[in-house]
């Protein structure tokens, strides 16, 4: 199965412009590359759903701060091209940094209050960065329906509101968090851990566990709950944490008082790896 690689906006609007027809739907899985199963299952579900896909593949430099993992971030693309190709994607838009940013950049989309806590209060800037470039992909692809993973909620909550809030015409559709088998949540950065790492990197999902059976179990009190999963945490001295809070699922915002449906969300370092992850708790 051959799956076309472009790297310009010239190129790839000029391949999508006689495939579009009414009622046939385009799909766009945007990625960073280093592409793993929790990305597979966003492709399969967009091959699923819609007669033409694309996949864009793109180290987005806007959204990493100083000394964040920029330069470091895995790059590999000859086995994201394998990967698309056994998928079935039909185009792979991997455009270079000039291309997406020819000139410097002086617009950006901003989701105000969506964008401000949680990560955004340890990662300033970045949420404006991804928003920038996802409504940059979104002009240039004009897919009918984008694919975000769970993992990444305050993400795909900030996609979801611009989304909304701007009238594009576009369904973001959120697919599960895929895990390993002993629960750490698949990321193309848990190649940097370490084997005394990996080993203690399941904590964290581990910790939101315990948080969601608190809150099963009838514990009202979100400082309650998030206190008995911070312990699960101090288990280790390798666990440095950034967050743990139990926030609404649309808003993301901290919740005092549990009425679900609530997600409990969670960053953590372990070593030099920044991991995120988070648990919905009712529906």
């Amino acid at each position: 199965m051959y799956v076309r690689a472009v790297h310009t906006v010239k190129e790839i609007r000029e391949a999508l412009e006689p495939r579009r027809k009414p009622g046939k739907a385009i799909a766009l899985v945007p990625t960073m590359g280093a592409l793993h199963i929790g990305h597979e299952k966003l492709i399969e579900m967009a091959r699923t759903e819609c007669e033409l896909s694309v996949v864009s593949i793109f180290v987005n430099p806007l959204q990493f701060g100083p000394n964040e993992d920029y330069e470091r971030y895995p790059r590999t693309f000859p086995d994201d091209i394998e990967i698309c190709r056994r998928h079935g994607v039909d185009f792979v838009f991997a455009p270079a940094a000039g291309e997406m940013y020819p000139l410097p950049q002086l617009t950006f989309a901003e989701v105000t209050r969506l964008s401000n806590h949680l990560c955004g209060s340890f990662r300033p800037g970045h949420f404006r960065a991804v928003a920038t470039v996802v409504l940059k992909l979104f002009n240039i692809v004009q897919p009918q329906r984008a694919y975000f993973g769970e993992k990444d909620m305050q993400q795909l909550a900030v996609v979801r509101r611009m989304t909304a809030d701007l009238n594009l015409p576009i369904t973001i559709v959120p697919v599960p968090t895929v895990r390993e088998a002993d629960g750490l949540a698949v990321s193309s950065r848990n190649r940097y851990l370490d084997p005394g790492q990996r080993k203690v990197a399941p904590l964290l999902y581990r910790a939101l566990k315990e948080g969601e059976k608190r809150i099963r179990s009838g514990e009202k009190d979100a400082a309650k709950i998030r206190a008995d999963a911070l312990r699960v945490l101090d288990e280790t001295p390798l666990v440095r944490v950034d967050y743990l809070e139990v926030v609404d699922p649309d808003e993301i915002q901290p919740v005092r008082i549990v009425t679900p449906p609530v997600r409990i969300a969670g960053a953590v370092w372990v070593g030099t790896t920044r991991l995120i992850d988070n648990v919905l708790v009712g529906t």
